[in-house]
């Protein structure tokens, strides 16, 4: 196909697609709507592209972070996001743009333990047995466990396993875990929730949580991979999908826009308009509230009309719906610190054991669930990243925290901190319930992101998918 003079999908028509955001779900929709033949455009607002997982600055390549000086350290992320092989989708389109999957990304068996290496943890001989005698040796083998904690966790899998992972929606996950063992819930099942749903386990929806245990635990994992394992990025979040995509776009033909904000979406008799430019359709992927902006802004002709006209009246209302239910969603904070450690020599030092990743107990003084050495992971050594899943509080306060936690629990008594990111509204809060907005918003309007109502909470997974299925949407509704 020559990149410049797509296909039709009717007679002689080439139709144009807007797409409004730059992070995953939109550059997932740009490629899939290219793919079929749709002439894109994608603005994004910002001047770089990836949205709420993006890399913050560039690095020039084989230089460290500084530590000890008043520089800004550059080359990190917006925060340490991991995938994990039930990312089926994610991972596919990375291979697709050309991502060599192994070379970019360390997996591992699933593995929670702690520095003290207590915890939960795929045993290495049992890594390739299948399902589900891999979580039956996990359970069993849980290191500081009681056989009644690890009989609790086996019975309560498969119980959970027999009702297809299922449960009211309106059930907390604090709910779903009444009887559990305390260890169980403060060490397996508390870090999960927080990871997976960024929500605490009292406002958490045990559906969504289960669904997600559901394609990991039982589910299948893509290519080699299971669909627990760890898969820790070994570059920049740039260079995992963004910059490829962008690639990939460029080279195909599609238009790409950095640092454009659309201010509003105009109705017309044959399609839509952005600044005067004519599309036969629009995908909104960019966040709730600014995807509810632009949708009230195309609601206005309707309610000018509304008095006199019926349908212009149902119109007006289906916007206004849809906008109000994306406006009502709550967010949870994530937190990022960024340190460098080193030896009392002043050398580079990492985490206990050499581990790509720890877990951490966390308490209302000890805020951070999770501690990443990204100089395992390809980084500089001795830069290690804190995270904090549905962060509360001022960031001097947490990363002061952080350090402390860091000294007692890891030992790392040499480490300064280089940078502390809050993104405020990471995820929406994901509440037992939650109504989330369709992707179907009016005619030629559809919606994509990881708060788009379907079965994942807020992940890069949930992004890509509801970029692709909003495609499948439009392609399906311009063929009718």
């Amino acid at each position: 196909m020559n990149p410049q003079q797509p296909t039709c999908l009717a007679g002689d028509k080439v139709r144009r697609l807007a797409i409004i955001g730059g992070g995953w779900a939109g550059l997932a929709a740009a490629v899939r709507a290219t793919e079929l033949d749709w002439q894109v455009q994608v603005y994004e607002a910002a001047r770089q592209w990836g949205g709420r997982a993006r890399t913050l600055g560039a690095r020039p390549a084989g230089t460290a972070l500084s530590h000890g000086s008043q520089d800004e350290p550059s080359g990190l992320d917006n925060g340490q996001h991991i995938l994990i092989g039930a990312y089926r989708e994610t991972l596919e389109l990375m291979r697709q743009l050309g991502v060599d999957l192994g070379a970019t990304l360390q997996a591992i068996p699933l593995d929670l333990r702690y520095a003290d290496g207590s915890g939960l943890a795929v045993p290495g001989w049992a890594a390739r047995w299948p399902q589900p005698l891999d979580l039956l040796a996990t359970s069993l083998g849980a290191t500081g466990w009681s056989w009644h904690d690890r009989i609790a966790l086996l019975r309560r899998s498969l119980r959970w396993r027999a009702t297809g992972f299922t449960c009211p929606e309106d059930l907390s996950v604090t709910g779903l875990c009444t009887g559990l063992p305390p260890r169980v819930v403060a060490e397996l099942i508390e870090p999960l929730c927080l990871s997976a749903l960024n929500t605490p386990m009292a406002q958490a929806s045990a559906a969504v949580l289960l669904r997600v245990l559901r394609d990991a635990l039982f589910g299948a994992g893509f290519g080699r991979w299971r669909g627990a394992d760890l898969l820790l990025p070994r570059v920049d979040l740039g260079e995992l999908l963004p910059e490829p995509a962008l690639r990939w776009l460029t080279s195909h033909g599609a238009g790409l826009h950095a640092g454009r904000r659309v201010a509003r979406l105009e109705r017309t008799q044959n399609g839509w308009q952005i600044g005067g430019e004519s599309f036969d359709a629009v995908l909104l992927a960019c966040p709730p509230r600014e995807a509810a902006r632009l949708v009230r802004t195309a609601s206005e002709p309707y309610q000018a009309q509304q008095d006199q006209d019926d349908t212009a009246r149902a119109q007006a209302m289906q916007l206004a719906n849809w906008a109000d239910c994306a406006d009502a969603l709550r967010y949870e904070a994530i937190a990022t610190v960024y340190a460098q450690a080193l030896t009392v020599e002043g050398k580079p030092a990492g985490l206990p054991q050499d581990s790509a990743m720890v877990a951490l107990r966390s308490g209302p003084d000890a805020p951070a669930q999770f501690a990443f050495d990204r100089g395992q992971l390809g980084g500089p050594a001795g830069l290690l990243a804190f995270v904090i899943s549905a962060s509360q509080g001022e960031r001097a306060d947490i990363e002061q925290q952080v350090l402390q936690q860091a000294r007692a629990q890891l030992g790392l008594q040499q480490l300064q901190a280089l940078k502390t990111v809050v993104e405020k509204r990471a995820t929406f809060a994901c509440t037992p319930g939650l109504q989330r907005p369709a992707s179907a918003i009016a005619p030629g309007l559809w919606a994509a992101g990881d708060y788009i109502a379907g079965p994942y909470p807020a992940t890069l997974e949930g992004a890509v998918r509801s970029g692709q299925q909003a495609v499948a949407g439009l392609q399906a509704e311009a063929l009718n």
